[in-house]
């Protein structure tokens, strides 16, 4: 090898090279730690709507998909909610048999007492021009009078003189209260999914099963 030109590495730095490749095949693999689908997503533990016994709950992982979109989502869930609560309570309501006094409609000579209690019953019987009106009164208020503030926490869409649930001595604190909004919001969509789906089988939309004795 000398004659040819090319000088072996001496013996010692052999040994050493030999040993240094056998600590590198016998040593562990070192690998960096995931990172958990609660650090990846927007949702984090203790988020309002994150309560026991589901905590954070994102089966189709929008938020780890598109956590940009979690403050979008929030005010539509809360939104949602709220108008299902109204759902719920307008079908209890007109169960029961309560209605405003007055007119409905002066030009078509319809009563409130003349409107059906239900879900499908009550909506078939208002006039077009009466959907017309609620369409363009909730557009207004979502879209101007009671518009989400980009500032301001999501579902706080009351003017400046409104305090959305205020830690007040002696009461529960505004994270609870919070958290029971967004918690009967939900119930109360499936509530009026339920009632509507009563309704579409024919059935009663708060009493579906009835009793054949």
């Amino acid at each position: 090898l000398q004659q040819s030109g090319i000088c072996p590495p001496p013996r010692s730095d052999m040994l050493s090279t030999a040993a240094y490749s056998a600590l590198a095949l016998s040593a562990p693999m070192v690998s960096r730690p995931a990172l958990s689908n609660v650090q990846m997503t927007a949702i984090t533990p203790g988020d309002v709507g994150t309560t026991k016994p589901l905590g954070v709950y994102d089966p189709l992982g929008l938020m780890t998909t598109m956590p940009d979109k979690y403050r979008r989502f929030q005010e539509m869930e809360i939104k949602h909610g709220r108008i299902a609560m109204a759902a719920v309570l307008h079908v209890v309501l007109t169960e029961a048999g309560v209605r405003w006094p007055g007119y409905l409609s002066f030009a078509e000579d319809i009563k409130f007492s003349d409107m059906p209690g239900g879900t499908w019953a009550s909506w078939a019987a208002l006039p077009n021009l009466a959907w017309a009106q609620i369409v363009l009164i909730v557009a207004l208020l979502d879209n101007s009078v009671l518009a989400q503030d980009p500032a301001k926490a999501p579902g706080d869409v009351g003017p400046a003189f409104w305090v959305r649930y205020p830690d007040t001595p002696g009461f529960s604190g505004k994270e609870f209260k919070l958290n029971v909004e967004r918690n009967n919001g939900r119930a109360a969509m499936l509530g009026i999914t339920g009632m509507i789906s009563h309704v579409a089988l024919g059935q009663d939309a708060l009493f579906p099963i009835v009793s054949n004795q």
